[in-house]
């Protein structure tokens, strides 16, 4: 391919096909994931507190903890505790 204004058109080619291929697998990888939460929850797991226990495992401790207790203190503030 020809460069166009500057632009490598062989280059560019190659970075639309590898965002293609990425593209792809991540859809691959989220019907995988999808059909991981269809098992748990035919086994009788909840699927809303599964995705809450995934976010919570990504934090950091210290992150979590201000989380827990901002939103422990929140709950007393509407007299929810």
């Amino acid at each position: 391919m020809a460069d166009v204004g500057g632009i490598s058109g062989d280059r560019l080619k190659s970075y639309i096909e590898r965002i293609e291929r990425l593209d792809e697998e991540k859809a691959a990888l989220a019907a995988d994931i999808k059909d991981v939460f269809a098992e748990a929850r035919g086994n009788g797991f909840d699927i809303k507190i599964m995705r809450q226990i995934l976010k919570l495992r990504k934090m950091d401790k210290a992150d979590m903890d201000e989380q827990e207790t901002l939103l422990d203190l929140y709950k007393r503030a509407l007299g929810m505790d």
